[in-house]
Order: structure tokens, then C-alpha cells, then sequence
């Protein structure tokens, strides 16, 4: 896909988001914001576009961004717009936790704290950290996190920013950048499944 065909993407879904009252035609998508608003389920995130490429450059070290594969101009943008639409729907989260790398940070902070109306501050969480060209432990990150899910009560509204490795982990489902996937809440030895999607 083309930089042109992300930009032009990009622009129809602000365009939606400013419109919060509009009609929307696609099914899945209100089915996103019905489960939204009613709570009670975990939400995962894949962070927002990048600047072109894969992974992060041999340089990379965590913690500093100038070392690590970032947000662009229209990922930031579609961060901000992400935490508007939400706000306007009405959508409110009790813990927003999100992987170290910059990127996830980025996405998770211009999205959600810079709305108060959403009610949740971002944290960072280890076991949310890219496990991708060796790095991290998928066995164990993705126990903790399944771990943790099932220790809290399932009327709780979490949201979960993180890589394209982890969630595939977790759910059995690749997703694009700035997807976010509406989960019900885990019992023991399953996957997170999936109730609903948001498309970017």
C-alpha cells in the first residue's frame, strides 16, 4: 500500500471521527462501540503507523526513542483522533497499560491521556513488550498477561497497546497498525477472543 493510499485512509477515518453522531455503516464497527460502551471486556491495541520499515535499527536500545522505529506525522494524528472519537462515544477505561518501545507509548498517551473524559492514565507494563527477532520471551510474556486478566474482575475496562507479535499471541489474529480488537475477558487455558474489531 502506498504512502498516498495510507494518507487518503487516514483523512476518510478523521473525517468519520469528527462526526460522532453519524450513522455507521459498517456492522462490525457498531458492534465495536455497543461492547464499548457497555464495558466488560479487554481491549488490545496495535500501535498507531510508524515510519517505514521493520522492527527497530540495530542501534535500538529501550528508553531511547532516537534509537527506535517511531510514530509518523499521521500515526500521531490518528492517535489523537482515536481518544476524541472514543470520548465522543462515550467510552470510559479503568487502566490503559502499554509495551516500553516508543511507539506503543506515543500512541497510548496522545490517544488516551490527553482526554480526561476517558478516565485512565498510561502505565507501562514489561510483559507488553515486543517479543519480535528474538527479543523478549513469548511464553512468559504471554502467560503474565493472561495471568493478570484472569485475576481481575471482568467488569473492568482495559486497554492494552502493544505489537503485532503479542496480540497474535494472545488472540490467534494478526491485526494492521492503529487496529484495536474488543476482547472478552479469559477463562482458564484459552486465547483472548475476539467480540469485535475497530479498522483504522
Amino acid at each position: 500500500m502506498t504512502c498516498a493510499t495510507d494518507r487518503r485512509r487516514l483523512l476518510q477515518w478523521l473525517g468519520t471521527a469528527a462526526l460522532p453522531g453519524a450513522v455507521l455503516a459498517d456492522t462490525g464497527e457498531r458492534e465495536f462501540w455497543s461492547r464499548a460502551q457497555a464495558g466488560g471486556y479487554v481491549m488490545l491495541m496495535r500501535h498507531a503507523a510508524t515510519e517505514p520499515g521493520i522492527g527497530d535499527p540495530p542501534e535500538f536500545r529501550l528508553g531511547d526513542c532516537s534509537t527506535q522505529r517511531n510514530l509518523s506525522t499521521d500515526g500521531r494524528a490518528f492517535s489523537v483522533a482515536l481518544g476524541q472519537r472514543m470520548a465522543a462515544q462515550g467510552v470510559r477505561l479503568d487502566a490503559v497499560l502499554s509495551s516500553a518501545w516508543c511507539r506503543c507509548v506515543d500512541t497510548a498517551r496522545l490517544a488516551f491521556d490527553a482526554h480526561p473524559q476517558l478516565n485512565a492514565r498510561t502505565a507501562v507494563w514489561p510483559a507488553l513488550n515486543s517479543f519480535f527477532q528474538g527479543q523478549g520471551d513469548e511464553a512468559t510474556q504471554t502467560a503474565a498477561v493472561m495471568a493478570r486478566l484472569r485475576q481481575t474482575p471482568p467488569q473492568r475496562k482495559f486497554m492494552l497497546v502493544t505489537h503485532q507479535v503479542n496480540i497474535s499471541a494472545l488472540t490467534g489474529r494478526g491485526t494492521s497498525m492503529g487496529e484495536v480488537l474488543l476482547c472478552g475477558w479469559p477463562g482458564p487455558g484459552e486465547r483472548l477472543r475476539v467480540l469485535a474489531s475497530l479498522n483504522p
